[in-house]
């Protein structure tokens, strides 16, 4: 499909800039590491004994120090949130690149795995280089404590060997549990080995203790070639050479070698002291349980759950994190606020839909009494409730909704909850929008799943419409059941049934008219829902047929 290069830059300019730095990075750590060892007069000997695999080994070692340190920074949320929340220090493109933050860390773990496959290899070949290239001219110089000793004792009996060995089984638990199916199916098993990540940077601080591979410390007293007092050139090469010549050429001492001291710890250290900080910091803002006010329960498996917590603030758009002890005390779950505590209202509230294990647990000592056959209105229930921790606020895409001129929401079914809190903030009068008109677009298998926000979407219309702005809220509901159509049509929900559409949104046309009405403007595209509907939008908002109009995309995530 042919892109437009400015569309094009406003999407992916960015993220792709950042990646190519990335990659140059790398890049030049690799060769420029490669290039030491194998021409650096101070690995003369051992270059000689390893060959190739010294410089593989170490050229690999210094790509996976750069990224196991930055492997952390994209989930340090706080900060991120920090720097999304700070306009004077971030511009929208700047916080737009934020929103890339889990790529980037999966970015880097990729290259973390690749990296050590080609680092295990090297060594794995530098361990039989010892065990046969055994030197007797060079004792310091060698790892084997023999000719000929069996390159799997080696790895056995050895600080290097040990903790490469376990470095290898950790990161290999890691990397297939962050399989996609993993994660949607047992999100447990993700869950726990991800946070193996703590035992695998303690382990990556001994694993250079060992010093495996040294380095020749007095270059100028024993030049690399030179020839030892004890031992004689043949003397065809020697034939032509005077006294003078070949006194200069003899070694003024014997080679010494040293270990390296370890650097993998000037890597990481930083980025992890920041994240344990980051870490330390949420543990204690989210140490005090919340007050759950009340639980709603809506139609198709969902439930509303209405909190209360001192000092809490959060903006629309942002997210919490969850965490149920009486479920699972090591478990944290994502979930959008639906509604922001205000100055006039301290309560706050999330939307989950019932999908999976934990939600189902949760939902049970919630409402222990629940039914599927429950009736179309909600429900809201009060009793007691089990403890409840909450992380957060983090910031998130949806945010920037009030920082366009002209947005657009596309949801798909529970994907609505971003847009919901943005909802609450234009019904509560917030002030000071930069936002003009706002395009809302929910798409939804079944009808009841309308009221979830029904109520809310009506309040919004009638106050626009009595403030003499219709056209400043631009709402589409799209239903692909046509089974039960008449439930919404109760009197309170007719501004919904007038723009109630059965089937599914033509997003080519859709994003015509918008970009017609909207000449030479920016225009936000926000989308939360299924893979379907993003890629579509993606695809649209690169592509030039909207001439005038940018489209800038943004989907919703949670790191």
């Amino acid at each position: 499909m042919v892109v437009s290069a400015r569309s094009w830059l406003a999407n992916e300019g960015g993220k792709h800039l950042v990646l190519m730095m990335w990659l140059g990075a790398n890049s030049w750590l690799f060769v420029k590491t490669f290039l030491m060892y194998s021409s650096g007069h101070q690995y003369h000997y051992l270059y000689k004994m390893l060959g190739l695999g010294l410089c593989i080994s170490r050229a690999s070692a210094s790509v996976l120090n750069l990224n196991c340190s930055l492997v952390l920074l994209p989930m340090c949320r706080t900060l991120l949130t920090f720097v999304r929340g700070t306009h004077m220090v971030s511009s929208r493109k700047t916080r737009r690149l934020l929103d890339k933050s889990k790529t980037f860390h999966v970015a880097c773990g990729v290259a973390i795995c690749i990296f050590s496959v080609v680092h295990v290899s090297a060594h794995l070949v530098n361990v039989i280089n010892f065990s046969r290239s055994y030197s007797e001219d060079f004792p310091a110089l060698n790892f084997a404590r023999y000719k000929g000793e069996d390159p799997t004792l080696i790895i056995l009996t050895t600080v290097p060997g040990i903790t490469g060995v376990l470095l290898v089984v950790i990161l290999f638990l890691m990397f297939t549990s962050s399989s996609y199916c993993v994660r949607i199916y047992n999100y447990e098993i993700f869950w726990y080995t991800h946070n193996l990540f703590i035992i695998f940077y303690i382990i990556l601080m001994v694993h250079m203790v060992g010093g495996a591979l040294k380095y020749q410390t007095n270059i100028e007293a024993h030049p690399p070639g030179c020839l030892r007092a004890n031992h004689s050139s043949p003397e065809q090469q020697w034939e032509d050479l005077d006294k003078r010549e070949e006194e200069e050429m003899r070694c003024k001492a014997e080679a010494h070698f040293q270990s390296h001291c370890p650097q993998t710890w000037l890597w990481v250290s930083g980025p992890l002291c920041l994240y344990c900080a980051e870490r330390l910091y949420r543990y204690i803002r989210s140490s005090d349980p919340v007050t759950i006010v009340t639980v709603i329960r809506h139609p198709c498996d969902v439930i509303e759950l209405r909190m209360l917590k001192k000092n809490f603030k959060a903006r629309p758009g942002q997210y919490i994190v969850l965490n149920c002890p009486n479920v699972s005390s090591f478990e944290n779950h994502p979930f959008t606020l639906t509604v922001c505590p205000t100055q006039n209202k301290e309560t706050f509230a999330v939307h989950l839909r019932v999908v999976g294990d934990w939600t189902e647990r949760f939902t049970q000592l919630l409402l222990p009494d629940i039914r599927r056959d429950m009736d179309i209105l909600p429900v809201v229930h009060q009793r007691t409730y089990p403890k409840l921790y909450v992380d957060g606020p983090f910031g998130s895409p949806s945010e920037e909704v009030f920082n366009y001129d002209v947005s657009l929401c596309v949801a798909g079914g529970i994907g609505v909850t971003p847009f919901a809190c943005v909802l609450h903030a234009l019904l509560d009068g917030w002030m000071g929008l930069r936002l003009k008109r706002l395009y809302f677009v929910w798409v939804c298998r079944e009808l009841q799943s309308f009221y979830w926000f029904a109520e809310l979407l009506c309040a919004l219309h009638h106050k626009l419409w009595h403030e003499n702005r219709p056209d400043y809220f631009n709402l589409k509901l799209y239903v692909s059941q046509s089974d039960n159509l008449q439930c919404l049509s109760e009197e309170k929900y007719r501004p919904l049934a007038s723009r109630l559409l059965v089937g599914r949104p033509k997003w080519k046309l859709l994003l015509h008219d918008i970009g017609r009405t909207n000449k030479h403007k920016r225009v936000g595209v926000f989308c939360c829902g299924p893979k379907g509907i993003s890629r579509t939008l993606h695809r649209l908002c690169n592509s030039p047929q909207f001439p005038g109009t940018t489209f800038e995309f943004n989907k919703e995530s949670f790191s």
